[in-house]
């Protein structure tokens, strides 16, 4: 049997298991996290291949939240190695793993009890470097490295190569076939002939697409199989990666532009150079830029410098960004710069391409990969350069699973690499800057638009003041005169414009006109959201849907409920009222559901199709539309409540995106926000320009209440079905609290969001001083706990979402 050991952090807070921790120390806070300019533990060096001898054990990590390692025997022709992946058996089944260490001490269970590893995968070891990160990642998040292998190894497909594609070809000219079907007696039908001369001097492919191209069925070809005269092949699974080309010229840059690449490039160099003398690990020379340029700046062309100088130097190349599913521009703008696509890594895609490209980065065949958070833990081997572009999203937060910030794991994962990271957006986080004003980042400048494009004119609409008169035969309105008269003066120019509203649907609350009662969610503390093009009410938080009912829950008055305030549908309805002749597009999440449909969005706007967008905040990410001028926030305070420490930065931030959209070519662009507190010093940033100043305040206000990244913090959030049993363990969870100076403990209190999914949640939050790691703290506090029945805990360090 295979034997574990505790060698690494155990499994989860969430895990099933109830022993929750392991002893292993965590790590210390994230670079891009905390402004710390340490890393986590190393793991252990890797033994070369040679080390290891026949009948010897190895300790494989699994990808499941277990505590530790185990041990398995080494049968005498199988050699192993750390890294290598592996297949084991595990109980009743079988399971892939990777190899992470030599067992310490071979005294402790006898040979004749491991079972032996079954087989050794044929690829590359998981580098030595790529281990330490994952250590690092489980001990920072609290997690066990077996969930945080998982996040590398996914479904596991990548370790078996692709089944190649059965094709078909013909072996000889078309006389020798006629010759070969007269001595075999096989009659040559005008069909049979159409299929031999398509085939004929051309190369194998699969049987369907031969039988497409000369206009027959599939029974034609397979009849000409059978007769001897095409021959069936193997193909490779797919195309070979097109590899970019670093020579390429680039476009030309401005004298701001020119400076901020040189020194990215610069930053390439001196890493590539010290890794090759052998500092560090691929590289030597750990460095992370902010490339702080306004909306429209050219920080794409820019950080495509350093792409093209880690390529010159044979580095792989990964870039982060937070929507990869709308980034359809970006990647014509690479395909444009390199003369080829990137490897592509997202949910979105299909289990064969993932295990395609999973595979090209392991061997180190995909150069350049563009992706979403999981993409960082891909296993690359020569990774030279990570770019995390609109690095202030929230998107780069994972909150399921193992919850960690992809921006602050890509900073470790640079450092421990010792490599060039580049952080690049228009609003930078308030960490990223504080990092800046601390000295461990770099400051890269863009503060003006490319070419003739001018920042856009930025207007307040206050709602106390202008209220939106009413719309004949809608009733209510939401888009005050202003707002108006400039979606006129757009349209009646052949311009393009947009209004954003940050909410899904038609209205996000719909109640009894008679007693008064909301629709809610059955399974959480949630309303429920009409969404009257589908014809549905959702819950936005579990997914529940149910039909709009034709009377009340409660009191059972007939007739149509009452809608209250706007969703994007029901702007969408206002708009057509109003302007009955403009070509209106809806964009959320509801209408872009991949790839595919955000393509055909970028394209019919681009190609003018589109008078009117009327969008959430995926509109904001980034797109480039040159005849896009003018733009109207309807709801410009709805990011500011909520209790949300980052309320004020996050609002700030989508609201400059949102205006970036306006005004990026000849025309300049006007933006009007809606408000009722045009005062707030969102809105006077926002209008004046000063976001320095406002993220001064804001900073301060931190510092005030000692909130990050002026501290740190950590989540616990407890679940049940049972309310009762969920608060006896909050109960029991205080009564232990941690009670040290520079340490405070929040809580217990019900989450925001009280019941989600029918589990009712209650929350603790931790809080330590700059110079406290909190790890230790939350391990000691938690060490020994027993959840009972379906109770769950959650570990969040570092918290983005309070819900």
């Amino acid at each position: 049997m295979p034997q574990r050991r505790a060698t690494v952090p155990r499994e989860p807070a969430e895990s099933a298991a109830r022993d929750l921790f392991g002893p292993a120390e965590p790590a210390g806070p994230p670079a891009g996290a905390s402004a710390a300019s340490t890393v986590g533990p190393r793991a252990t060096e890797s033994h070369a291949a040679g080390d290891r001898v026949p009948g010897d054990r190895v300790a494989v990590l699994l990808p499941l939240p277990l505590g530790g390692t185990y041990d398995y025997a080494v049968p005498g022709d199988l050699p192993l190695a750390p890294g290598d992946w592996v297949r084991v058996p595990l109980g009743q089944r079988e399971a892939n793993g990777v190899v992470w260490d030599a067992v310490g001490d071979p005294d402790a269970v006898p040979r004749r009890r491991l079972r032996p590893v079954l087989e050794r995968y044929d690829l590359p070891p998981m580098p030595a470097l790529h281990r330490r990160f994952l250590d690092w990642v489980a001990a920072y998040t609290l997690s066990s490295p077996g969930a945080v292998l998982r996040m590398t190894l996914g479904s596991g497909r990548g370790l078996e190569p692709p089944k190649p594609l059965a094709a078909v070809r013909l072996p000889f000219d078309l006389e020798a076939a006629e010759s070969r079907a007269a001595a075999t007696g096989l009659r040559l039908t005008p069909a049979r002939r159409r299929v031999l001369a398509e085939a004929a001097g051309a190369p194998a492919r699969p049987a369907g697409e031969l039988a497409r191209a000369a206009g027959v069925g599939n029974a034609v070809v397979k009849g000409l199989v059978a007769g001897g005269l095409l021959e069936p092949v193997e193909l490779p699974a797919g195309p070979a990666l097109e590899l970019p080309d670093w020579k390429r010229p680039g476009p030309r840059l401005t004298a701001d532009q020119a400076a901020a690449a040189e020194a990215l490039r610069a930053a390439v160099r001196e890493a590539a150079g010290a890794g090759e003398a052998g500092v560090g690990g691929v590289g030597g020379a750990f460095s992370v830029s902010l490339l702080d340029g306004v909306t429209g700046a050219g920080k794409t062309e820019v950080y495509s410098e350093a792409i093209a100088a880690a390529l010159a130097a044979g580095r792989q190349v990964l870039v982060l960004l937070p929507e990869i599913a709308l980034t359809g521009q970006w990647l014509d703008r690479f395909a444009a710069r390199f003369g080829a696509p990137p490897a592509l890594w997202h949910s979105d895609l299909g289990s064969k391409l993932r295990q395609r490209t999973w595979r090209a980065v392991a061997f180190g065949e995909a150069r350049v990969v563009v992706g979403a958070r999981s993409a960082l833990f891909l296993p690359f081997a020569e990774l030279g350069l990570i770019v995390v572009d609109e690095e202030h999203e929230a998107a780069f937060k994972q909150e399921d699973g193992v919850t960690y910030h992809a921006r602050d794991m890509a900073v470790v994962r640079a450092q421990l690499g010792g490599i060039p990271a580049v952080l690049a957006s228009a609003t930078p986080s308030l960490e990223s800057l504080m990092n800046v004003r601390g000295g461990r980042y770099a400051r890269l400048a863009l503060p003006e638009r490319h070419g003739a494009a001018g920042l856009p004119e930025i207007e307040l609409v206050d709602l106390r003041r202008q209220p939106p008169p009413r719309v004949e035969g809608l009733g209510q309105s939401w888009l005050s005169e202003p707002l108006r008269r400039r979606l006129g003066e757009a349209f009646a120019a052949g311009e393009q414009a947009m209004l954003f509203l940050n909410r899904r649907g038609y209205a996000p609350l719909t109640l009894c006109r008679s007693c008064g009662h909301r629709l809610h969610c059955p399974n959480c503390t949630a309303w429920l959201v009409e969404h009257r093009l589908a014809g549905q009410l959702l819950c936005h938080h579990c997914g529940y849907q149910a039909r709009l009912p034709e009377h009340c829950p409660s009191c059972g008055s007939e007739g149509p409920m009452a809608a209250c305030g706007p969703g994007v549908e029901r702007l969408g309805e206002e708009v057509r009222a109003l302007f009955p002749e403009a070509r209106t597009l809806l964009v959320s999440s509801d209408s872009v559901t991949g790839p595919e449909a955000a393509a055909e969005l970028l394209r019919s706007v681009a190609a003018g199709e589109v008078d009117l967008l009327i969008g959430t905040q995926i509109v904001a990410k980034g797109h480039h539309f040159p005849k896009l001028t003018c733009v109207g926030v309807v709801d410009a305070d709805l990011g500011l409540a909520g209790g949300d420490l980052r309320a004020a930065e996050r609002t700030y931030q989508l609201l400059h995106q949102v205006a970036g959209r306006s005004g990026r070519a000849d025309h300049r662009g006007r933006v009007l926000l809606q408000t009722y507190d045009p005062d707030h010093p969102v809105m006077q940033a926002l209008v004046s320009g000063e976001r320095d100043r406002f993220l001064e305040s804001e900073a301060e206000a931190r510092r005030a209440a000692g909130m990050p990244p002026y501290s740190r913090l950590v989540a616990l959030i407890l679940s049940s079905p049972d309310e009762d049993q969920v608060d006896e363990i909050c109960a029991a969870l205080a009564r232990r609290a941690p009670r040290q100076e520079g340490v405070d403990v929040l809580g217990p209190a019900p989450a925001p969001l009280r019941v989600l999914r029918r589990r009712h949640r209650r929350r603790f939050l931790l809080r330590c001083r700059r110079d406290i790691a909190p790890q230790p703290i939350v391990r000691a506090w938690l060490e020994g706990l027993k959840l009972p029945g379906q109770a769950r805990l959650q570990v969040d360090v570092d918290p983005y979402s309070f819900l």
